[in-house]
């Protein structure tokens, strides 16, 4: 009858493996997502963020905020990033496109200037296209666009993910549940029993009770 109980309990103590097994791949695959929508340029990704310095894109954009760009080929119209030729190849611009093409070259001007950017940045100087604008968050940026950041933020994340929890840590009564014979529980209730039938034997037999009336004394 236990070995019936044991069997039934097998599938039931399987089901926690098999959700922490889920658990653990929807893990992974949440954070490979965010880390190819996040991760940066300056390490191989297509993500970049740009602290935004200066007065050219008012009222669009202000001085320390920050712009959050995706690889992409722009169109007229888009706010894009990209690396003027001209000058050194560190340096970002971050303007509004007007006019041109990518193979020619792109027209950008600033939203609050009057005169186009003298440079005719093509496709392969696009850095990408502006997605997220956060204001004021460039007071961050030291942070947020540092490398070593990002690698301690991915090296916490696959910590936690392998770490065990306390549902995944075999408790002391199951595991001496699991390391006793079936049998064992038998033996010693049998055991038991025949112990309490010879103390109970002994006991009897050995006792006499003396029925004999008490004599009183009556004697004043």
């Amino acid at each position: 009858m236990q070995e019936a109980a044991h069997r039934t309990s097998a599938p039931a103590s399987s089901a926690p493996r098999v959700l922490r097994v889920v658990r653990g791949v929807l893990g992974w695959v949440l954070l490979a997502a965010g880390l190819w929508l996040v991760w940066p340029s300056s390490l191989g990704g297509c993500t970049t963020l740009t602290v935004v310095s200066g007065h050219s894109m008012e009222p669009t954009y202000y001085t320390g905020d920050l712009v959050v760009a995706r690889c992409g080929t722009p169109k007229v119209g888009d706010v894009a990033v990209y690396r003027p030729t001209a000058v050194d190849r560190s340096a970002r611009i971050i303007h509004r496109v007007v006019g041109g093409d990518g193979a020619t070259g792109w027209q950008l001007k600033g939203d609050n200037n009057t005169y186009a950017d003298p440079f005719s940045p093509t496709n392969a100087d696009v850095v990408g296209v502006a997605v997220l604008h956060i204001p004021k968050l460039g007071r961050l940026s030291v942070l947020l666009l540092n490398p070593w950041l990002w690698a301690f933020a991915v090296l916490a994340a696959m910590v936690l993910l392998i770490w065990p929890s306390a549902e995944d840590e075999p408790h002391d009564d199951d595991t001496r549940a699991d390391a006793a014979p079936s049998g064992v529980a038998d033996d010693v209730a049998e055991v038991v029993t025949v112990g309490a039938g010879d103390v109970s034997g002994d006991v009897s037999g050995d006792v006499s009770v003396d029925r004999r009336p008490m004599a009183v004394d009556n004697a004043r």
